[in-house]
């Protein structure tokens, strides 16, 4: 039987080829907040945004991924952007960047979150001066294991569905490259990134020969629309193998599986919705103004338009975050962990993100609040997803 998860300790020795690098973990930001080892964390009623941070995630506050026995803590952390040139980070990436990053990730163990996200294609070496963010996040690994030796790490990466990829030995290929860059020896949870324009089958077939192989403890898929989320269970449901997770887009104000049917397929199927950009890449934190949209790509996504249609919704999310001593940011992720059947990740940059992150878990907004809150994001036209979503 697989276990549940694997610890630093599982390093292969081909890991020994990534290169160690000495940083320091800035302290300069959210100097305020103290997290503490997660077997230490306990849960806190207060006010004082100060003590937020430390928050019970002990096993009893984990979930289990669907049918898998692989469990993970309420709230994960999105490596979208580590390493990224082409949509993050200004088109640049930078020492400064690179100990930023490993903070966010130092920074969101130091609190108990101990899942993270990422992909294949996250930081691609066809972007100028990108680096990859599975090896950018084994590295962390490595590093990390020197000072806490046997500290959980569950890492979940995903499949490139490219056009030129055919077959279930293309999933076994592409797996094996990905825990060479990550430096593992398995993964907690391999995910098809988005469907197959064809040979999809193939592909979901490649995840059930991952876990047979002990090269996965969990698979899932990505960007799946409820038909073929219905299609993957049933074809990984015959050879005895649960399907953990579907990744998709949701948010507040992205809640196109709450009207495509994946939610409740999820729910019914008990699939596991793992929620990427949960605080809509930003949009959601109170961060920009329609006078200070965000820079980069998003800049044509969340337009000064659409930043002055969000206002009225953000005011009400600071009220409503300021009864409970929370940021706008933890008001949103609760509200999504409030759905049941979430997980939201939320990309972390920098040690102050990952730290206020963990202020979304240990309370809950009232039933009131959070259709209230639904009900004033409905008056907000969405903005475009990700097209794969309609394949």
């Amino acid at each position: 039987m697989l276990p549940q998860h694997y610890s630093l300790q599982n390093l292969p020795l081909s890991s020994k080829g990534i290169s160690s690098m000495a940083m320091n973990v800035s302290s300069a930001c959210f100097s305020v907040l103290s997290c503490k080892k997660p077997n230490r964390i306990r849960a806190v009623a207060s006010e004082d945004f100060a003590t937020t941070a430390a928050l019970k995630t002990d096993t009893e506050d984990k979930l289990k991924l669907g049918g898998s026995e692989l469990k993970v803590t309420r709230l994960g952390i999105g490596a979208w952007s580590w390493g990224d040139t082409s949509y993050w980070n200004n088109f640049q990436w930078d020492d400064q960047k690179l100990k930023a990053a490993k903070a966010a990730f130092n920074g969101s163990l130091d609190c108990g979150i101990t899942f993270f996200d990422t992909a294949e294609v996250y930081g691609s070496p066809l972007a100028l001066g990108a680096e990859n963010s599975e090896t950018l996040l084994g590295r962390f690994i490595k590093e990390r294991e020197n000072d806490n030796p046997g500290e959980e790490v569950v890492v979940a990466t995903k499949f490139a569905a490219l056009p030129w990829r055919f077959g279930r030995q293309s999933v076994i290929s592409a797996l094996k490259d990905s825990l060479n860059r990550l430096g593992l020896s398995s993964v907690d949870l391999y995910q098809l990134h988005w469907p197959g324009i064809w040979g999809n089958e193939g592909y979901i077939d490649g995840l059930g020969d991952a876990v047979e192989q002990g090269l996965v403890k969990a698979v899932g898929v990505s960007n799946y629309s409820e038909k073929r989320l219905r299609d993957a269970y049933e074809r990984l449901k015959k050879r005895g193998i649960p399907l953990a997770s579907n990744q998709v887009n949701y948010s507040l104000i992205y809640r196109l599986p709450e009207q495509n049917g994946v939610k409740a397929a999820c729910d019914e199927l008990g699939v596991t919705l793992i929620a990427y950009s949960p605080i809509a890449q930003g949009a959601l934190t109170g961060k920009y103004k329609p006078e200070n949209p965000p820079s980069g790509p998003r800049g044509r996504i969340y337009t000064p338009e659409f930043l002055t249609k969000l206002q009225p919704l953000l005011i009400r999310i600071k009220e409503i975050g300021g009864n409970y001593g929370k940021t706008p940011t933890q008001v949103v992720l609760n509200w999504l962990i409030a759905q049941e059947n979430v997980v939201p990740i939320p990309g972390a940059k920098n040690a102050a993100q990952a730290k206020e992150f963990v202020g979304a878990l240990g309370w809950r907004l009232s039933n009131e609040e959070v259709d209230e809150l639904r009900s004033l994001a409905s008056e907000i036209s969405p903005v475009t997803g990700f097209p794969v979503e309609k394949l």
